[in-house]
Parts: structure tokens; C-alpha cells; sequence
């Protein structure tokens, strides 16, 4: 038994994160204890209700209203803020740097908007901020591309990382629902919010991405550089074309490196069937990363929950408990590499990438109209890979067409699109995914 005295943990909400920090710290509390070299112990905690009923052991656990008074208790070593937002999260999050305590966070969008202040109140303060439940809940990504990929130049990496999305978007091809039909599901089963945009939208996954890539590339956080495309225009008919034509669509937060800049975008995308990514269904969450050492590795597991989210909060407690007293000049720097060191690559605006591409047209049923779409993706030098064409329902005159395009700069094909949109046999606005093979 360590003879180190216990780390004293200040938990902020005891909401279903916190009630599972709680919960796995007990259950597990003599392995734990040997892994960190000294026992870890919760000893005060905020909510907004204290006197709300919990089905939940807070033996011991001095409990107040205010979460201020909480981040000033001279008797935590820690504080882990779970209440989420960004205020009064920051200002809490600040204040218990500044009173010299350590802080523990799962706050994806504190970290993705404000990491960058925080970090260095820290290192002012020479307190350790840790935040590994921020990215994929119990998925260790953090932890593996800070350290266990560190001996990599990481190329790309592509992850499902949202898992409402990723639930909605699997049962309409499972399925064969369309998107509303399918989100009610969603809300009705606790997977999505009564107002999903955050997830739908594609904002959490983009604060998701913003984190890891900094690991990633060496680059500031820069959130307001990811370009976002949320799920809500996919519909079922699309599902059911990808399929046919052998892939899945699935909602990407996507980088990649390249000699020009940083890619940094978060969108629905067409995935080949016999990758990985393609077949992770469900609410769970999976990351690939191409490093140019290790190849391509994939990270799979559960993005979200009580003792998902609450795994990754108490490793990084673990780490903090092996890092309390050490010089801060030793500690790992938040974001892998010090704030000198990081890379002044730019983030490429959208217009300047280059992906595949898929197409759908609803044309006048004529002779000729091929000819005029083809000769307009001709002419912006858009090579095409494949045209699935359908026959139309008896006496429609408009028949649905599906292109596939080779990789092109995404300004040509937005260009193309609004020549081919002027046309007088298109009908419809074309609806356009990104695909890519992830190689």
C-alpha cells in the first residue's frame, strides 16, 4: 500500500458523467489505486439540486450548491468539470488553475473554443489540465495519438465520432427509414437531444476534431477553420443508391496533412464497404489513423455514456495522481507538442480540397441530356468513374441519374454544379456527397 497521501477529487455536476466517475472510482478503487501509486478519492461535489434524489453512494462526499465554492475548497487536489457548455464552465475551470488545483475535463467544447487560454492559465499556475474524455468517450484516442503514436508523421485521420448521427444514418440504411422518422426514434430511445442540432449539424463532432487533429498535426486549436456539413439533407433515397453501388454513408470528421496545409472537415461521406469505417454502426464511435510508421490503426469502442466517458475521466485522474509533484517542465504538454513548437501550416479553406465525388440528377427524360451534363463536367475537367442511370415511373418524364466522380478541386465541382443546375432538362437541385477510399 502507497504511503503517498490520497488525491482529493472536487467533482462539478453529478449528471450522468459525474454519477459514473463516482460509481467506477469505488467499484474499482483498489486497482485504480495501485495504477496511480495512491488512492484517488472524491470528496466534494456541486449540483444544482443537492437535495435531488441520486441512485448513488455520496458516503463521505461534502456536497454544496455552488460550484465557486467548490474550485476554492482548500481540501481538493482536483477538479473534474462536467457540467458542459462553456459557461460558467470557463470561468470556473480558470479559477481552479489559479487556486493551484489540477483540472479534469470532458468538455469538448470548452477545450475546442477556449483550450488555448486554459492551457496557458495552467502553465502560468504549473497545473496540469487533462482532458482525454473530450474525444470519443472511452475510446483512449487522445492517449494513443499524443503517445503511443508519437514516433509518427501522421498523414490522415477519419473518425465517427458522433453517435447520434452515426445511430441515425445506420438505421436508415438497416432500416429503410427516412431521416425524421428515424431521429424521433432517436430522441425516444435518449440518443439524440429534444433539439439535436448540435449533433446533427455536425458541431460536436467538429469540436471532436478540432482537439485530435491539434494532436494530430501540431497545430492551435482552430475550430473556426473546420469547414461542417451536418446529416439532415441525407435521405433514404441516397442511402439506398450508396448501397448499390457498394458503400455506406457515414458522418466523417476528416484531416489530413498535406505540403500546402491542414484539411479539416467534417461532412457526410460515401465509405467503400469493405473499409472498417464503413461497417461501425450503431451509437459507436470509431477512429483511423494513418501514421506513417505504425499504417493505418483504428480505434473502436463506445463514445458516449455513464461509464464510457467516466473510464476516460478517471485515467486521466490516474495520470494526474503519477504527475502531482513532478516539475511541471516534465509534464506532456496538453497538446503533444510545446506552444513553440507547433506548425504554422494553414488550414485549407474547402474550396481548395480535393475528394471524389457523388451525384444526383433528376433530368428530363431526352435524348441529349447526358451529352450536356457530361460535356459541362468535361469542361471543368471532372473525370467521371461510373453513371447509374433509372428508369423512370411510367408517364414521369423526369428519370433520376447518379454519377460518380474521380477526385477534383471541390471550387470545380461546385462551378460545374451551377452550370449543370442552369440547364433546362435538370430538375431539382443535384444533390452532391463527398466520397473517399481512405487510403
Amino acid at each position: 500500500m502507497s504511503t503517498l497521501p490520497a488525491l482529493r477529487v472536487g467533482i462539478l455536476g453529478l449528471g450522468t458523467v459525474g454519477g459514473g466517475t463516482i460509481s467506477v472510482l469505488r467499484r474499482n478503487a483498489d486497482a485504480i489505486s495501485r495504477r496511480a501509486g495512491r488512492q484517488i478519492e472524491v470528496v466534494a461535489a456541486s449540483a444544482r439540486d443537492i437535495k435531488k434524489p441520486r441512485n448513488l453512494d455520496l458516503s463521505g462526499i461534502t456536497l454544496c450548491q455552488n460550484p465557486a465554492d467548490l474550485v476554492k475548497d482548500p481540501n481538493v487536489d482536483v477538479v473534474v468539470e462536467l457540467i458542459g457548455g462553456t459557461t460558467p464552465a470557463k470561468e470556473l475551470v480558470i479559477a481552479a488553475l489559479q487556486h493551484g488545483k489540477h483540472v479534469v475535463t470532458a468538455n469538448k467544447a470548452l477545450i475546442a473554443l477556449h483550450g488555448s487560454e486554459i492551457f496557458e492559465v495552467a502553465l502560468e499556475a504549473q497545473t496540469i489540465v487533462a482532458f482525454e474524455a473530450t474525444v470519443a468517450g472511452g475510446i483512449p484516442v487522445i492517449k494513443a495519438v499524443r503517445e503511443g503514436l508519437a514516433a509518427n508523421r501522421i498523414g490522415w485521420l477519419a473518425g465517427i465520432i458522433n453517435g447520434t448521427c452515426n445511430f441515425i444514418l445506420s438505421a436508415m440504411s438497416d432500416a429503410d427509414q427516412e431521416f425524421e422518422t428515424v431521429l424521433k426514434e432517436a430522441q425516444e430511445l435518449g440518443y439524440a437531444e429534444a433539439d439535436p442540432s448540435f449533433d446533427i449539424d455536425g458541431i460536436d463532432a467538429a469540436h471532436k476534431l478540432t482537439i485530435i487533429a491539434a494532436i494530430a498535426f501540431g497545430v492551435p486549436l482552430q475550430f473556426e477553420s473546420i469547414y461542417i456539413e451536418g446529416i439532415r439533407y441525407v435521405s433514404r433515397t441516397d442511402v439506398d443508391y450508396a448501397a448499390r453501388l457498394g458503400y455506406r454513408i457515414k458522418h466523417l470528421a476528416m484531416a489530413r496533412q498535406t505540403t500546402s496545409g491542414i484539411e479539416l472537415r467534417v461532412h457526410p461521406t460515401l465509405v467503400p464497404n469493405n473499409q472498417l469505417l464503413a461497417n461501425v454502426d450503431g451509437v459507436m464511435n470509431a477512429i483511423m489513423i494513418n501514421g506513417d510508421a505504425a499504417g493505418p490503426t483504428l480505434f473502436y469502442g463506445a463514445g458516449a455514456g455513464a461509464e464510457p466517458t467516466a473510464s476516460a475521466v478517471v485515467a486521466d485522474l490516474v495520470d494526474v495522481a503519477r504527475d502531482f509533484g513532478v516539475d511541471s517542465g516534465s509534464r506532456m504538454p496538453p497538446l503533444a507538442f510545446q506552444a513553440s513548437q507547433q506548425s504554422e501550416l494553414p488550414i485549407l479553406p474547402m474550396d481548395s480540397i480535393e475528394t471524389a465525388y457523388y451525384l444526383r440528377l433528376h433530368v428530363l427524360n431526352q435524348a441529349g441530356v447526358m451529352a450536356d451534363v457530361t460535356r459541362v463536367l468535361g469542361a471543368g475537367g471532372i473525370s467521371i468513374e461510373a453513371i447509374l442511370q433509372q428508369e423512370s415511373e411510367p408517364g414521369d418524364p423526369i428519370v433520376p441519374i447518379i454519377i460518380l466522380v474521380h477526385p477534383v478541386l471541390e471550387q470545380a465541382m461546385n462551378q460545374a454544379l451551377e452550370e449543370i443546375a442552369g440547364l433546362s432538362q435538370v430538375y431539382e437541385p443535384v444533390v452532391k456527397i463527398r466520397m473517399d477510399s481512405l487510403a
